[in-house]
């Protein structure tokens, strides 16, 4: 499930911190707000077929179980949409091959967190989601390097790290098993009408799970207000042109994924150990604020670096510890995982949707290009988000 989880993140991620950008300004030099509106139009896209996808799995009888059978279909989705996005001659057809990539890799990340959901019990949740962290972020640094060395092919550029993610998740199908699920039963015939009374539910009688979910939208719009444009803030901060950035974001990354990879680790077993998710969790909002500051404010690459170095800190220990809450409160967990695990994703694929569309927005202030203040701004969101969690949710310590 890690290293599954480990494949698709490179997959989506090498495209989204590098790819793409090498492809926009191939596409449209010079209009840098085109990236933020590919990138969020993929994620929108994931909030009109999570919950579908979500219902669907719950209620898929097979001797796969429910969310295998779902696997190779997703993938082969998403290479296909890859191989659109490099081969795109303009930027409506390079859209078009995002989008169909985010509904092929993005849902088959969404039908391995259901799964996860299904298998794990409360004292494992920190540490598996930890080691999925460590895997997340690791990919999203080794899937740049992976796709920076192949920048002079678009093919490539897109189809390596997409490979790579297709066979991790297909030797999860081939080797992972899951229950036989065709003696399960379910109350409702799947219709229209049932898939989008699905989309909502009754925030009052589940609120512990409501006021996570707010927390996780504000971190993760933070975190996506800074990372869609890693690579532009990182050439204006430096002066490097865009196509030949892919080594130095890699140089930073990596240094980073020390801070990342302990931070999941760690504190994806101490919140087990110790019983305690939400301190973790602003912990996590104070990391990424002090972090994007110093990156906004840094004089050199070696301040830069060290603000790269706290913010993914905060954000391994929020990747980690904040998934094992979001499945400490998930509601109707035998029944409806799918379901609630779609809705929950739209904490996240709301913020990828909406900040790059709000980040041309940030930049604009004083005459354009403003990526101190962009990220000064994303570290204030994910502070917000620690602080939402820290005070509202109730149920768990």
């Amino acid at each position: 499930m890690v290293l599954a989880q480990f494949g698709l993140f490179m997959a989506i991620v090498a495209s989204m911190g590098y790819s793409l950008s090498v492809r926009v300004a191939q596409l449209a030099p010079g209009n840098q707000g085109v990236l933020g509106f590919v990138v969020g139009a993929g994620s929108l896209i994931l909030v009109f077929t999570g919950p579908i996808l979500g219902v669907l799995s719950d209620r898929t009888r097979s001797r796969l179980g429910r969310r295998r059978p779902w696997l190779p279909g997703l993938i082969a989705v998403g290479l296909a949409g890859s191989v659109i996005v490099a081969l795109a001659p303009g930027v409506p057809l390079l859209v078009l091959g995002w989008v169909i990539v985010e509904i092929g890799f993005g849902s088959a990340m969404a039908v391995l967190t259901n799964s996860m959901a299904d298998r794990l019990p409360a004292s494992q949740r920190g540490r598996v989601a930890g080691l999925v962290g460590v895997a997340q972020m690791g990919a999203s640094i080794l899937g740049v390097a992976v796709a920076s060395v192949f920048a002079s092919s678009n093919l490539l550029l897109f189809l390596v790290p997409a490979g790579v993610g297709a066979l991790l998740a297909l030797l999860f199908f081939a080797l992972v098993d899951e229950r036989d699920s065709r003696d399960l039963p379910f109350d409702d015939r799947v219709t229209a009408r049932l898939i989008l009374s699905k989309y909502v539910f009754p925030v009052r009688r589940y609120p512990d799970f409501s006021w996570n979910w707010l927390g996780r939208f504000l971190f993760n719009f933070g975190l996506t207000l800074a990372t869609t444009f890693t690579t532009f803030f990182l050439a204006s901060k430096l002066g490097v042109p865009v196509t030949e950035i892919g080594g130095l974001v890699a140089t930073v990354g990596a240094i980073s994924i020390v801070a990342t990879m302990g931070g999941a680790g760690i504190s994806g077993y101490l919140s087990d150990k110790l019983r305690r998710r939400r301190a973790f969790v602003f912990c996590a909002g104070v990391l990424f604020v002090l972090g994007s500051v110093t990156m906004a404010l840094a004089p050199d690459l070696i301040v830069l670096m060290a603000g790269s170095f706290l913010a993914n800190l905060g954000l391994g220990v929020f990747s980690a510890v904040d998934q094992a809450l979001v499945l400490d409160v998930l509601p109707e967990r035998d029944t409806e995982a799918g379901r609630f695990n779609a809705i929950n994703q739209f904490s996240t694929t709301l913020p990828q949707a909406l900040a790059p569309f709000a980040a041309p927005l940030v930049l604009a202030v004083a005459g354009g290009g403003n990526y101190p203040l962009l990220y000064v701004v994303s570290g204030v969101f994910a502070l917000a988000g620690g602080v939402v969690i820290l005070l509202r949710v109730k149920s768990v310590r």
